[in-house]
């Protein structure tokens, strides 16, 4: 078994009064009256997401038939079905080739031996925090024949991975900083050196794990009901319920007030849609200068420096987590407190399609085709819709979305007007993006149902979707560049 779940302790201790606490059925009224001496766990959340309503998840894998395909090849593969496949399942095309991505990078032949591959996974999702996906890899590390003693912290994995502690640390907040020289202590350290096409899959596996923690974290991902902070074994505090029925799912929801949400928030679809009518009458009226147009960029990129991520205080990691990264305090907030500047990437000096594509297809032979597949679907996936509205061109939101993470990284297109960004994203959505994407672990419910609140969850999803191939690509680009500069 992958999982284990803790053996039974005092079991005769828990033999309370249980009808005392709540309603119970007749049926488990006749289960309890054996005393079977078996502790049953019971699932912590209600589905996959503690955002998102279970029933509009499974909806979707249930009456999509190339999603159960999909569920079902993830599931011969894996040998398990995660919340995040079955959250992302609003968006079956994305899925297919997000998981086929994942694979190559987890199981497939490669440069990185498989609990290299697993460990540092997991140095990755600790770097912000995220339990889920940690818990996750700990159990696949350990499942391909991983020394358990290196999960007891970084100090104790090989001098190799904990070389690597230092590009992990830069990468997920401040990627700007990532150096030619970076690249060279890990390709000359000796005996604990790495090649360049080891390099390349850790750099990759980094990218993908710092991502796939903000969207954990964006959608509320829950853990699943066997693994660690899943599952409870105390009965339920309520009344009116059957502790069968809390187990399933049909207890009391809190659920969303749509209603309330759309006499609030009346009109904003139609106020987004007209302003990117707007947008692109200018468009075919006026071009701005170049100088303009880096101006806006200026602008734009300290200004997003001035959204704040959260209201709460910062977030002290476990030591369950903590124990597999260095410099706890190393964050993108510490950065854009001293007041500095981050430096402009220009897109058309290296980007992805002309210069990363191929270094990673070279490298690492097929992922560069697999990944730029994936970024391309995010971007380009699109159903014609905003909420009800049908027959839309969401391209514009779209591209807004993509640069401004970009932007936010220093990242700048020059073909591409920033003032645009204003006019689409407001300020909750911008201190939405910001946090998923620089302090994931500080996204919460509210902010979550605070910005687009008269869309669907499924946009929601995408929007997510959005977020995470983006700063992927960001994060890639920075450390693809200090590769070739390294190499010439």
């Amino acid at each position: 078994m992958r999982h284990a779940i803790a053996p039974s302790e005092n079991v005769e201790n828990n033999s309370i009064a249980v009808t005392d606490l709540f309603k119970i059925c007749t049926h488990c009224e006749r289960l309890n009256k054996k005393d079977l001496g078996i502790r049953i766990p019971r699932p912590l959340g209600s589905g996959p997401s503690r955002f998102i309503p279970e029933k509009e998840i499974l909806q979707v894998s249930k009456v999509d038939a190339s999603t159960q395909a999909i569920f079902e090849d993830a599931f011969a593969a894996l040998h398990r079905l995660d919340n995040i496949s079955l959250v992302m399942s609003f968006h079956p095309q994305y899925l297919g080739s997000f998981l086929r991505t994942q694979h190559y990078l987890l199981q497939m032949d490669g440069p990185l031996p498989l609990h290299y591959r697993h460990y540092i996974c997991i140095m990755a999702a600790a770097r912000h925090q995220c339990s889920y996906l940690v818990n996750l890899h700990v159990n696949d590390f350990l499942h391909v024949g991983g020394n358990t003693k290196w999960l007891n912290g970084l100090n104790e994995a090989p001098q190799k991975l904990q070389q690597l502690g230092e590009i992990n640390k830069i990468l997920a907040h401040r990627p700007w900083l990532l150096t030619k020289e970076h690249i060279e202590r890990l390709l000359k350290a000796e005996e604990h050196s790495w090649s360049l096409a080891e390099l390349i899959h850790a750099l990759v596996l980094l990218t993908h794990y710092h991502s796939l923690s903000s969207f954990t974290f964006g959608c509320g991902i829950m853990p699943e009901i066997n693994c660690d902070g899943g599952h409870t074994f105390r009965p339920p505090s309520v009344s009116q319920y059957c502790v069968c029925d809390i187990a399933n799912g049909n207890g009391h929801a809190n659920h969303h007030n749509d209603l309330l949400g759309n006499q609030e928030m009346c009109g904003e679809v139609e106020e987004l849609m007209e302003r990117m009518k707007q947008l692109q009458e200018c468009r075919d009226d006026e071009e701005a200068s170049q100088e303009e147009m880096a101006t806006r960029f200026e602008r734009e990129k300290t200004e997003s420096m001035l959204v704040v991520t959260s209201e709460d205080e910062e977030c002290v990691p476990s030591r369950d987590i903590s124990r597999h990264f260095e410099d706890t305090s190393y964050g993108y907030q510490d950065f854009s407190r001293r007041g500095e500047q981050v430096p402009t990437f220009r897109a058309q000096d290296y980007s992805w399609e002309d210069h990363g594509f191929s270094l990673v297809n070279r490298l690492y032979p097929d992922v560069g085709q697999m990944l730029d597949e994936k970024f391309q679907m995010a971007y380009n996936l699109t159903y014609n819709t905003m909420a009800t509205h049908k027959d839309v061109d969401t391209s514009m939101l779209r591209r807004a979305i993509w640069n401004y993470i970009h932007c936010m990284f220093g990242i700048r297109y020059d073909d591409y007007d920033y003032g645009e960004i204003n006019q689409l994203l407001d300020r909750s959505f911008k201190i939405y993006i910001k946090t998923m994407v620089c302090s994931p672990e500080k996204t919460t419910k509210r902010m979550y149902e605070s910005f687009w609140r008269q869309f669907q969850h499924s946009e929601k999803v995408h929007v997510n979707l959005l977020l995470m191939e983006a700063r992927m690509q960001a994060e890639l680009l920075y450390a693809l560049r200090a590769i070739t500069r390294y190499m010439t």
